[in-house]
């Protein structure tokens, strides 16, 4: 376990970072280490010495290289090792983001030093108070988390013995290599499948038409897919969100798409809405070309404000707005709808943790294994808390956010935690912090960019983590993984992760000239970064420069 872990760890850090800076970025997830690392296991358990030997200040007790079989126990801890540090399967470290924009869009320095208590804390900082909260999302049945129960199936498919004419595992290996097959035609030889527009083909001259039909740029009506990976983007996979889940996000998405866009854009001109492409993450000025954002920055990294008038305004796609919007309504309505739908699970859960209630089959069974003390997470959230401090107090030239900013992300995470998970384990779908936290900051501490990204990141991020962390205790409460075993290879994976993608990321920023600039790199170069310019433009986007006006549009 723990060489397949290191391994695939680093392994999966490396590749998940150095992937996300190319224009078409590709996120390795923990069911490539889950193949991957079976026939490895197996071929270990058969090859490695099974001789015995005594390490001094162990007393008695023996060890071995090859302790017996590969078994499912293993093959779990493994893959949890492997995607520690990334919440849900979603690549790299958020906080390098935070990096990647200091360095080549803003042009300014950060130190190593500060850039790694800034990766770490914000992954870490989570996990301290999500293993308080274990007792109301992983214990109780009625937190199944479906993502969990799709990875039970897939190890029971895995590792049980079947044999019957289409076993689990067989079924599982004859649709792994058929997806594989397919794959390959839209993902490199036939793109063209990933996105049929037929109504652009249809009209291949008409601007209208290529804002409804296409499936890239457009609100993609009448478009369809024959690439999985697309299909699977919208929600995550189908297949594992419950069908209430699928028919509510299909609903909000029919109702966006084809009702408030077409209204928004050809009804009312909402905020001149026709000036922009329809659907776009970029930012405008008020004649459509691209804003010159670095113009407004100026050497202390605040925002110039006559030089911002002098450019007028920013402005957004009518999508890119709605969105915004949408996004704060969502939100705030996890915290009614978990009130009114859970609120009296959780406090008969609140309640039940003070006495020996009713348990299911596997809490009972999970009670064989030594519980993780308290402390354990009170010491883990105390000492990254102290780090993330340090960082704001004595590193603060560097990121911009003071230390009452770090207070109020941690207690806006804390307050989210339950809902969100609440809201992720029976749906599998989790409302972020990354719109509200932006504004909150941008309100708050305005003119300052960095510090408004590193608020974000530790509200949004750190509520992220601990949602992953509970979800993989609940895996590993399905799997009856001992939850000490749990807390370390999560903790140790984490800050080995973390640390790689720093890494990574510190030496593609230093090798390649002109990193992520565009207009600055060669014809074709790969290395656009995407998902860090969109990063980019929200450090901008949230950063309101007169109070006064604010509170007035208000």
């Amino acid at each position: 376990m723990w060489f397949l872990g290191l391994l695939s760890c680093v392994l999966l850090s490396f590749l998940n970072t150095f992937f996300q800076y190319r224009t078409e970025p590709l996120v390795i997830s923990m069911i490539s280490v889950q193949v991957g690392t079976l026939p490895i296991g197996r071929f270990m358990a058969n090859v490695l010495p099974t001789t015995t030997f005594r390490i001094p200040g162990f007393g008695e007790r023996e060890f071995s290289l090859n302790p017996g079989p590969f078994n499912m126990k293993e093959h779990v801890l493994i893959s949890i090792f492997a995607n520690a540090g990334s919440a849900f399967g979603s690549g790299a470290a958020y906080a390098i983001s935070i990096v990647d924009i200091i360095r080549a869009f803003y042009h300014r320095k950060i130190s190593f030093l500060a850039s790694w208590i800034l990766v770490i804390t914000t992954q870490v900082l989570g996990y301290g108070w999500a293993g308080i909260l274990r007792k109301y999302l992983v214990d109780p049945a009625q937190m199944w988390w479906p993502s969990s129960l799709v990875q039970v199936s897939l190890f029971r498919a895995m590792h049980e013995k079947d044999n019957s004419r289409m076993s689990r595992g067989k079924f599982f290996l004859i649709a792994l290599i058929c997806s594989f097959s397919w794959y390959l035609i839209p993902g490199y030889l036939f793109p063209l499948l990933s996105t049929i527009s037929w109504v652009c083909w249809t009209f291949p001259k008409s601007l209208t038409a290529h804002q409804i039909g296409s499936g890239m740029q457009g609100l993609g009506l009448g478009s369809f897919s024959l690439d999985w990976s697309v299909i699977a983007s919208y929600l995550g996979s189908p297949l594992i969100s419950p069908f209430f889940a699928i028919v509510n996000v299909a609903v909000g998405y029919v109702l966006l798409l084809y009702v408030l866009i077409p209204i928004a854009y050809w009804g009312v001109n909402l905020y001149d809405a026709k000036n922009f492409p329809i659907f776009s993450s970029h930012l405008y000025n008020a004649h459509g070309n691209t804003y010159n954002v670095s113009a407004i920055v100026n050497d202390k990294f605040e925002l110039d404000l006559p030089t911002y008038e002098k450019q007028g305004r920013i402005y957004l796609s009518v999508f890119f707005a709605l969105s915004y919007g949408i996004g704060f309504a969502g939100i705030i309505s996890t915290l009614t709808h978990v009130a009114l739908f859970n609120g009296r699970d959780i406090y008969a859960q609140f309640r039940a943790s003070y006495s020996t209630g009713k348990q299911d089959i596997h809490t009972r069974l999970m009670r064989k294994y030594k519980d993780i003390p308290s402390w354990w997470f009170y010491v883990m959230l105390a000492v990254s808390l102290i780090l993330a401090l340090i960082l704001c107090i004595f590193m603060i030239d560097e990121i911009q956010m003071p230390w009452w900013g770090l207070i109020f992300a941690a207690g806006l995470a804390v307050t989210f935690t339950l809902p969100v998970s609440v809201i992720t384990a029976t749906t599998n779908q989790s409302p972020g912090l990354n719109i509200i936290t932006e504004y909150i900051m941008g309100v708050l501490l305005p003119g300052r960019p960095i510090a408004n990204v590193c608020f974000k990141t530790f509200g949004y991020i750190s509520m992220s983590q601990a949602i992953s962390f509970l979800n993989d205790f609940k895996l590993g409460h399905y799997m009856k993984i001992p939850p000490r075993s749990m807390f370390i290879v999560q903790f140790i994976g984490t800050i080995i992760a973390g640390t790689v993608n720093l890494g990574v990321a510190w030496w593609l920023l230093n090798t390649i000239e002109n990193i992520c600039q565009d207009e600055l790199l060669p014809p074709n170069s790969p290395w656009t970064c995407p998902g860090d310019r969109v990063f980019f433009d929200a450090s901008v986007i949230w950063v309101w420069l007169d109070q006064d006006e604010f509170w007035q549009a208000w």
